[in-house]
């Protein structure tokens, strides 16, 4: 009977292994595009992983929570401008919304999003988180800062880094099979990175500079207003994809997630997870899709897996060559990379009006989408007590004032059910 639990639990830490190589490509991508530490990441998305399964009471086996793709933009704004401990300040905000959304669920049921936060809202808001950086990408894509003000390639060296990066992951995505489709960013990345090393433009300083062991670069929260502002609106898009993230998942295993646990109890381990990594210096958690879709390949549902995949990434994370060598990644590289992520988080928003039938034809609605996307990718910029909201969150807050005091007029209301055909998850 031992050697059989033995075994059980060899294979678990086995195919937990496979699954955070799976979330790997991602997980740590997100970091490296917004300048912060992947080690960090990596252990954030362990414990954010644990949270969420004690939060779940373990309820909800294929979940694995890592580096959100729908915060890359905000992040990589608010580094810049309030530097990395007051953008975690509103990350953690970020992550206490979530949680205040799931206690509202818990005293009035999940109906009630809709009301506040329907697709008409959310669609564009998601189309502004990756419109309103994509000069960011193209700088990048051709050998620049993301501000464009140095140049750290040459332009034709460049350029043809990153498009041959960006073809990799389009063929990846398009034409691969089995685990490689479910790996198209990592391989572009690698495909990207060897042209790099042909070209030459490969520093591997880092590395050398990089003891083996070392505890990560945590990076306390420093409590900055703005910041909490400005981030805290754009946390609506992703909280809302959340249903259709734990619907998916619902849909691969056939139990109802949305019932148990709960909604207002994965929501609220995704939040406590959120602020977890925040406090850290880790960027927000959300559930990863490509982990369900492996899932769904190994029909691997125990909780354990996913456990043992949370214990290997905190392990990783004291790995410090592994961070020194993921700063050697050309800026080309992650340029062309980000030029189909950005466009495919703006595509995923579309898909959102696509798959609710939002009438564009609808005066209201128009207005409300016009609106949503003018202010926030135009620059718009109010200030109320000297604090500023602007961009993606101006644009979100001004989306839901909009649609709860603009007359709608004799139209049905899209149900809740709707959010059921949600694209999946921005990561």
């Amino acid at each position: 009977m031992k050697a059989t639990q033995y075994q059980f639990r060899l294979r678990d830490a086995i195919i937990g292994l496979q699954f955070l190589f799976v979330a790997f490509g991602a997980l740590v991508l997100v970091p490296i595009l917004t300048g912060l530490d992947p080690n960090v990441a990596l252990f954030t998305a362990g414990l954010g992983t644990l949270i969420f399964q004690v939060t779940t009471r373990r309820n909800v086996p294929p979940i694995f929570l890592a580096s959100s793709f729908a915060f890359i933009a905000p992040i990589i704004y608010g580094v810049g401008k309030w530097g990395i401990a007051g953008t975690m300040s509103g990350l953690v905000a970020a992550g206490l919304f979530y949680v205040l959304l799931s206690i509202l669920i818990r005293v009035k049921g999940s109906g009630f999003i809709h009301h506040l936060l329907p697709p008409i809202v959310t669609g564009p808001v998601i189309m502004t988180i990756g419109l309103i950086l994509a000069p960011v990408a193209v700088q990048m894509a051709t050998g620049h800062t993301g501000d464009g003000k140095i140049v750290l390639v040459p332009f034709g060296t460049a350029i043809t880094i990153s498009m041959i990066t960006l073809l990799a992951t389009i063929f990846a995505t398009l034409l691969g099979k089995g685990m490689i489709k479910l790996l198209p960013i990592l391989i572009g990345i690698i495909v990207g990175y060897l042209v790099s090393m042909a070209f030459g433009i490969v520093d591997f300083s880092a590395v050398a500079k990089a003891p083996l062991f070392a505890s990560p670069h945590f990076v306390i929260p420093e409590l900055n207003w703005e910041a909490v502002l400005f981030i805290v609106p754009i946390a609506i898009a992703p909280a809302v994809e959340h249903i259709g993230d734990i619907l998916a998942i619902s849909r691969v295993t056939g139990e109802d997630y949305l019932k148990n646990p709960g909604l207002e109890n994965t929501l609220l381990g995704d939040g406590l997870a959120t602020s977890a990594a925040s406090l850290l210096g880790g960027p927000p958690n959300t559930t990863y899709s490509e982990v369900t879709g492996a899932v769904t390949i190994t029909r691997a549902f125990n909780p354990a897996i996913m456990t043992w995949a949370s214990i290997f990434a905190i392990a990783l994370a004291f790995f410090s060559k592994l961070g020194g060598f993921l700063q050697t990644i050309p800026v080309p590289v992650m340029g062309g990379i980000l030029l189909l992520l950005f466009g495919i988080i703006a595509s995923v928003g579309m898909n959102t009006l696509i798959h609710a039938k939002t009438d564009l034809s609808n005066p209201r609605n128009m207005i409300i989408v016009s609106l949503i996307l003018v202010f926030a990718i135009g620059g718009m910029n109010f200030k109320f007590g000297g604090v500023g909201f602007s961009g993606i969150g101006l644009g979100a807050l001004l989306g839901i004032i909009l649609n709860l005091f603009l007359p709608k007029g004799h139209h049905e209301e899209n149900p809740l059910d709707e959010y059921s055909e949600m694209p999946d998850d921005l990561e």
